[in-house]
């Protein structure tokens, strides 16, 4: 369920608002099933499913199944999860196979009025007669076949008598168009194909530019949203609607489509990415996908919020990671248990601890009452993070060290007496002695300590496997300048930390629970997670990889 919001009001709004004074609003998103759905897809469903929302309008859900070749059941079911997840509903669930009937009579009433023809150009032909941005094209060889002859070759391919690219159907436009979309654009191809939807009844199928106009008009669309490389698309978009003259003309408006840095927005290079087995799979945290995003920890809150953050405009721009990071805690920040877990562990002996263990009281959020307290056991035995010691530290360094006391969150002030080490010289142990004085994290003498630091019991805490995930690419823009966009991987776009410790609350979480680890960052518990917890960590507490950027820039 989504939470009301403030109305943007923006070059698109700001259309549809005069347009309100003739017509009722009808959007669509019409996503190819070819794919899972990346973060970029997200900017253009909030677009057209709020768009329809705001407006007391509709919205279609509408697939583009054109080419059997590359489209698959998976894809659509998986479409259908991320769209819910977002919060969306759609009016109907549409194909653009369902108007197969329909799309074949538009293009014989094509051919009927001399504005369509069957080309027997090969590919590489078509390609050679359609000329450059600088030339104009040519004429095919069969570009003046009679109205009689062209029915008879299309009812030919429709028959299933020839081979994939024997014959294809063209729109008859102008080959001299300046704008090159218009050079006589194939609306149909052979394809010996079964469809996941219609099974053998076709071996013909339309083209893009040819359905998805014709698909507008058909369900009512008012408006035709869409990102700025279908600019060039928008005269042909208009021409089969004027010349075919449709009852509804939807009115294509263009917008920036979503670019963000150190990932690709291809689903190619996506899928590229799984079939190489480079990632995990079309859910991989790392990836961009929002399959991948949901299982990672974002919320659907802050998805929407991001595009939200990011708007609408006409020009295209790179937008920072870090804008989408900020999103994420800004959701998380207020609704997120806080809890202890220690993920490279260190193990600490209070010597003069007297007891087995003792229970102490530790809110689920500092600033929330509400979310209640849990109880965090205490022991003689405890890990800390290894980071969080240093045998000879530096001027700055406020954590753990021979000789200095330190808060440990929740509980006493502990002091280092003495450093165990192994025969390797690497260290093991921790002797340490606490004030019985300083419970609760105060000193009754007023003292102060500069460095306070979590921990959990060595005895109760939980085992888990904690996965650190970076950005999947080095380079903010992956592929730039002619390289593979694959050699810009980041080898160390994961860690695993397969001996981490959690605190003893944390016993029993759902996949999908988030939590904020104090002082590491949200993380979100795997579908991994059977014989022992899986945790993925969603974003950390700040930007640490601002920083390393800014330090290798002064480097």
């Amino acid at each position: 369920m989504q939470t009301s919001k403030s109305i943007p009001n923006d070059f698109i709004r700001q259309i549809i608002a005069e347009d309100l004074k003739i017509s009722q609003v009808v959007t669509r998103f019409p996503p190819e099933p070819n794919g899972y759905l990346h973060i970029g897809h997200a900017k253009s469903i909030c677009l057209n499913f709020d768009i329809a929302t705001e407006n007391a309008g509709r919205c279609y859900l509408r697939f583009d199944d054109t080419n059997p070749s590359k489209e698959d059941l998976e894809y659509v079911e998986a479409i259908k999860a991320d769209i819910a997840w977002l919060g969306y509903s759609w009016t109907e669930l549409r194909h653009s196979s369902d108007y197969f009937e329909q799309l074949n009579e538009y293009a014989i009433q094509l051919i009927k009025m001399n504005k369509a023809y069957v080309c027997s150009l090969t590919g590489e032909q078509i390609k050679q007669y359609r000329g450059t941005l600088k030339e104009p094209g040519e004429n095919s060889p069969y570009r003046d076949r009679s109205v009689a002859e062209n029915l008879e070759m299309f009812a030919r391919m429709k028959a299933g008598e020839f081979a994939d690219g024997e014959h294809v159907l063209r729109a008859k436009i102008d080959m001299a168009a300046p704008n090159i979309n218009l050079r006589d654009p194939i609306i149909y191809r052979i394809k010996n194909l079964p469809h996941q939807m219609t099974g053998d009844k076709w071996c013909v199928y339309p083209m893009y530019d040819l359905t998805h106009c014709l698909s507008d008009a058909i369900e009512g669309v008012t408006h035709s949203l869409c990102t700025l490389e279908f600019e060039d698309h928008r005269p042909l978009y208009d021409w089969f609607l004027n010349v075919l003259q449709t009852p509804c003309h939807p009115k294509q408006i263009e917008f920036a489509r979503l670019s963000l840095n150190y990932t690709v927005m291809s689903k190619r290079k996506l899928q590229e990415l799984v079939e190489n087995k480079l990632v995990s799979g079309w859910d991989d945290p790392r990836m961009p996908t929002l399959s991948g995003m949901r299982r990672r920890g974002y919320t659907p809150e802050s998805i929407r919020d991001f595009c939200d953050r990011i708007g609408l405009t006409k020009n295209n721009t790179n937008i920072e990671m870090g804008v989408l990071e900020n999103s994420i805690r800004s959701d998380l920040d207020p609704k997120t248990a806080r809890v202890m877990a220690v993920l490279k562990p260190l193990r600490v002996v209070i010597e003069n601890y007297p007891k087995e263990s003792e229970q102490l009281d530790a809110p689920y959020h500092p600033n929330d009452p509400s979310m209640g307290s849990r109880q965090v056991t205490f022991s003689k035995v405890i890990y800390i993070e290894q980071d969080d010691f240093l045998e000879e530290p530096p001027k700055k360094f406020f954590r753990l060290a021979p000789g200095r006391e330190v808060r440990l969150r929740y509980a006493y002030f502990i002091t280092c007496q003495n450093v165990i080490k192994d025969e390797n010289g690497e260290i093991v142990e921790l002797r340490c002695t606490y004030d019985p004085a300083t419970k609760g994290g105060s000193a009754p003498d007023g003292r102060k300590v500069k460095g306070t630091i979590h921990w959990v019991s060595a005895e109760h805490a939980v085992s888990a496997e904690v996965r650190l995930y970076d950005r999947l690419f080095n380079k903010p823009n992956p592929g730039t300048g002619g390289t593979d966009f694959k050699t810009a991987l980041n080898p160390h776009s994961i860690e695993i930390l397969p001996a981490s410790k959690v605190e003893a609350s944390l016993a029993h979480s759902k996949v999908g629970e988030r939590f904020q680890f104090e002082r590491q960052g949200y993380f979100c518990v795997d579908k991994d997670s059977a014989e022992k917890l899986v945790f993925n960590r969603t974003v950390t507490l700040r930007d640490s990889w601002a920083k390393i950027e800014k330090a290798n820039k002064l480097s």
